[in-house]
């Protein structure tokens, strides 16, 4: 009897240890990315293309001719080309057209005859593009050639409405999106590496990362690996194109534990926002705060003269002027070895966001912020 619980509880224990270990490796594997996550095949790469059109078929709320004396140009021009000649000196009132910039971005390996998406973004003053359709226009690259022909009906997501002075928008009406509103004209040649090697560039540079990136190659393909910096990884590949690519399809899928990203605190001063990631860490400190109120009151009154003083009614405005500042005592945080600590300490404070900003570029100056702290 004794024996058999003994193998029990054994048992019992092995189970605990291996739902122990599958918990470890859970962890390990959901912290792990894969390498196609953390970097890009060095040439592999969009570009980006642009053109100059025109939306037509507005209802009524297109530029004013007035003001954008260069849609009254393009439609000259474009009636021109089309065989209508105008007579010289004629002034259109155009109400349902508006000149627009379009912009797409031409994915890598994009063949010709394929479509892209568009997004058209109004240059003058209409009021919208909603209902608009843009009419045939070249999209050019950086080196002025001409890499796709765009067309197509705008779509806006959003409304507005006006009346006796008064206006409400939902969306942004001036900007709207062509889905495969382009068709791919022209090609652009991409190598998938140089000679033997393919280069592989992280999205962050890290040497940390770059040196495990490296170990997690050379286990698929022992030797293949090396790091030229911390931001480039170089791998022997085939030189056949077509084992070429599903090498670098089988490398994509490897997965890496990223290096413990370095210390940083991100602090938006316009909008008060602040991010810090989990490595962040404070040392004992010793903080004051309190804030100051400076309130101003006008109280307005009316100065009568008396009936036959010969005086003239009158306003008068009598400010009144309060300070007021609340008490600032000294806080002492203790230091913080995970997120959650640091940011108990500091909601301790009872400040808000701006006042924490403050506090943080305070805490760094006096070497008690181990961080990096970043101002955008």
């Amino acid at each position: 009897m004794k024996l058999a619980i003994k193998l029990l509880m054994t048992r019992i224990k092995a189970g605990f240890l291996l739902i122990f270990l599958a918990g470890l490796l859970a962890m390990d594997t959901a912290s792990a990315e894969r390498l196609k996550d953390m970097a890009t095949v060095a040439g592999v790469r969009s570009n980006q293309l642009v053109g100059y059109g025109i939306v037509v078929g507005l209802d009524g709320s297109g530029d004013q001719t007035t003001q954008t004396p260069f849609t009254v140009q393009s439609m000259i021009n474009m009636l021109s080309a089309m065989g209508v000649n105008l007579p010289p000196g004629l002034s259109l009132q155009l109400k349902n057209v508006a000149a627009v910039m379009v912009t797409a971005s031409l994915p890598p390996f994009a063949r010709a005859g394929q479509t892209i998406d568009l997004t058209v973004s109004s240059i003058g003053n209409a009021k919208s593009l909603k209902g608009g359709t843009l009419i045939l226009t070249p999209m050019k690259g950086a080196d002025g050639q001409v890499y796709a022909m765009a067309q197509g009906n705008v779509v806006v997501v959003g409304a507005g409405a006006s009346g006796a002075g008064s206006k409400t928008t939902v969306n942004q009406l001036s900007v709207g999106r062509i889905a495969a509103g382009a068709t791919v004209e022209r090609e652009v040649p991409m190598l998938l590496g140089q000679g033997e090697f393919v280069f592989f560039d992280l999205n962050t540079a890290d040497f940390g990362t770059a040196r495990l990136m490296v170990e997690a190659i050379n286990r698929v393909t022992p030797g293949a690996a090396t790091a030229v910096d911390g931001r480039q990884i170089r791998v022997r590949a085939p030189m056949n194109t077509d084992e070429r690519v599903s090498f670098i399809g089988r490398l994509e899928n490897i997965e890496v534990n990223p290096a413990k990203a370095a210390a940083k605190v991100i602090v938006n001063s316009r909008t008060g926002s602040i991010v810090m990631n989990q490595s962040v860490q404070l040392e004992n400190c010793a903080v004051a705060h309190g804030n100051l109120t400076v309130s101003v009151n006008t109280d307005n009154a009316i100065s009568q003269p008396g009936a036959l003083s010969g005086g003239k009614t009158a306003g008068v405005a009598n400010a009144q002027i309060e300070i007021k500042q609340e008490g600032g005592a000294l806080m002492n945080i203790k230091s913080g070895a995970n997120l959650s600590e640091i940011v108990k300490a500091l909601n301790a404070l009872g400040a808000n966001p701006q006042d924490l900003i403050a506090i943080l570029q305070a805490m760094k100056s006096a070497g008690a912020l181990r961080a990096e702290l970043e101002i955008i």
